[in-house]
């Protein structure tokens, strides 16, 4: 009897990885069909690596000042005939390539942890109101409610205005910002999950609510919520920078593509092209690129919604 249950496990074991590995072979075909979903793939993992190894690879200080040589252009050489300032200097004579680069670290710092704690409190909030409904559905449906009646960015600077500049105030402030959007798709999802077969199993079997919730329905509603995922951290970045613009964003002495943008605005009509475009090209391909990986993950998990466009 024990040798019959080793050998269903190993039989059950390894089709469980063929499946992993023809779904992860599915995964990398529909990839490389999609060709600006592979740039994107491309730009985002060159990206994460800048991010990771900026100590490593940053040609000077961020933050050393050489005033003598402010605003340089592009191509600056330096007395021995060596590049020095490879995209320009900025107006305290900054390096702006050493800047963009650091500027990488907190923008996928910020976009990813505020998605990932908005994700937390939305799906939690929205499995509960949707498997219990009544009045906890009524309760957080109405705080929902209340937080999308007021402009996200207004809140966000009432926010930071009262609790002050600071990576951690922001990643919360943001974070927080997004969880209606996740509670609103998983209580969707878990009000359709709920009738199905195998979860009026699960309660027969006596399984409790809390391992139905997050142990049986979660894993059946996550495609969804993988997709607004990659779509939100766009988002985040963009509201990063722009609460950055305002000087709302983290302390002065760190660098972002944002803050970058706005010590550059009184620099735009004096011909110095170069200080505004590239931390906005850098933030435009960022963006642009986790859209189109967004599109690319709800076509591929869910091939339908392609079909009705």
């Amino acid at each position: 009897m024990n040798k019959q249950k080793v050998n269903i496990n190993k039989l059950y074991n390894s089709n469980s990885n063929s499946d992993n590995t023809s779904s992860f072979i599915r995964l990398i075909t529909a990839l490389l069909k999609n060709k600006w979903a592979l740039f994107s793939m491309f730009w985002l993992l060159f990206i994460i690596l800048v991010a990771v190894f900026a100590s490593e690879i940053s040609p000077l200080d961020p933050n050393k000042n050489h005033i003598m040589e402010r605003v340089s252009p592009p191509l600056t050489l330096d007395k021995n005939g060596n590049m020095k300032y490879l995209i320009g200097s900025d107006a305290l004579g900054r390096d702006s390539l050493s800047r963009l680069i650091y500027g990488a670290q907190v923008s996928l710092t910020v976009g990813f942890s505020a998605v990932f704690i908005g994700g937390i409190i939305g799906i939690l909030l929205g499995v509960l109101a949707g498997y219990y409904g009544r009045l906890t559905d009524d309760i957080i449906m109405r705080l929902a409610d209340i937080q999308l009646a007021f402009p996200f960015i207004l809140l966000a600077i009432l926010f930071l205005v009262v609790l002050g500049e600071g990576l951690i105030n922001l990643i919360l402030v943001l974070g927080v910002g997004q969880w209606v959007t996740y509670a609103r798709i998983a209580r969707a999802q878990t009000i359709s999950q709920k009738e199905k077969e195998y979860v009026e199993a699960a309660k027969a079997l006596g399984v409790n609510n809390f391992s139905i919730m997050f142990g049986s329905i979660l894993p059946n509603i996550f495609a969804p919520l993988i997709v607004i995922a990659s779509f939100n951290v766009a988002s985040v970045i963009l509201a990063e920078a722009a609460l950055s613009f305002l000087g709302l964003g983290v302390p002065p002495q760190i660098p972002t593509w944002g803050a970058m943008l706005a010590e550059s605005r009184d620099h735009i009509f004096a011909k110095r092209w170069w200080m505004p475009f590239f931390p906005g090209m850098a933030i435009l391909l960022t963006v642009l690129a986790f859209n189109i990986v967004g599109d690319w993950l709800r076509d591929y998990l869910d091939p339908r919604l392609k079909e009705i466009e």
